[in-house]
């Protein structure tokens, strides 16, 4: 448990860096298509090779490599699609309101008995979450929540994934090879669709490589000690945890960058997050 906690303070940490990063990105840089292009040059090969050799392979593995891969790329998309319509404020909250869907799947198609308390502090978690999504609606919420949602459910499907794919990751670098096969399919996704979309396979504009490349490396790491973390939690748990970068997150916006609209609101909305992430914590 103490490793779990550990890692999981770490992704947070970790995501809230690479968010920072992006921040003050110029749209046209579309900097995760940047930052993953940084995460796979440096760390993909080798982490790829970690998978190869490390993993206890079977073709259980593998079908579960493919879902998460695909159901990655689905939520890179629709996330996409969704900041076209309104504010990250408004989408982001929604789309890691997962943890709940994760616990349904768990609960229904996989009978993982789930404590009350530990639904209680979801259920909370995910009250906080839309209060500060509806704190920021702006723009067409109509189709972003749309998007939103569906980007909850891809979350929710590569998250049990890699639940169960874990048991055969030994090393914390075949896990993070699992990263790699997530990010390289999500990489190509976002190419294509850049394509299609704006008629080009690279953004028209690269943001600095001192922000870039660090982003990258905490994106692939995030992600990669949130699947080390599922070998002690559940994945509804452990998704959950990383909700804490959000509240994190809403106090620099609030009271370091100054975005002060609505500030009462979301304060409250992130002191239930918190609260709900406080129960899980005596749950866990």
């Amino acid at each position: 448990m103490t490793a779990a906690a550990l890692a999981l303070t770490a992704a947070v940490l970790m995501h809230v860096a690479w968010n920072l990063l992006a921040r003050a990105g110029h749209p046209d840089t579309r900097f995760l298509w940047w930052a993953l292009v940084g995460y796979l040059i440096i760390l993909g090969p080798w982490s790829l090779y970690a998978l190869v050799i490390d993993a206890q392979w079977s073709w259980s593995l593998a079908m579960l490599l493919v879902i998460s891969a695909l159901a990655n790329a689905v939520y890179f998309l629709v996330l996409g699609a969704a900041y076209r319509h309104a504010p990250v404020a408004l989408v982001y909250p929604i789309a890691r309101s997962s943890p709940l869907l994760i616990a349904l799947w768990s609960s229904l198609l996989f009978s993982e008995m789930i404590a009350a308390s530990g639904w209680l502090g979801i259920l909370i978690t995910v009250a906080g979450l839309l209060l500060l999504a509806i704190s920021a609606r702006h723009g067409d919420t109509r189709r972003a929540v749309l998007w939103a949602v569906i980007a909850a459910f891809a979350t929710s499907v590569y998250s049990l994934s890699n639940k169960f794919a874990v048991a055969s990751l030994p090393t914390y670098g075949s896990q993070l090879g699992l990263v790699s096969v997530d990010l390289t399919v999500s990489f190509i996704a976002l190419s294509l669709e850049q394509r299609v979309r704006l008629g080009r396979w690279r953004p028209s504009m690269m943001p600095p490589i001192v922000r870039w490349v660090p982003a990258g490396l905490f994106i692939g790491n995030a992600y990669g000690l949130v699947i080390f973390a599922m070998q002690y939690l559940s994945a509804a748990y452990a998704v959950a945890f990383t909700n804490a970068g959000i509240v994190v997150a809403g106090l620099l916006s609030i009271f370091v960058f100054g975005e002060r609209e609505r500030w009462r609101m979301q304060l409250a909305a992130m002191v239930i997050v918190t609260s709900g992430l406080a129960v899980l914590v005596l749950s866990a």
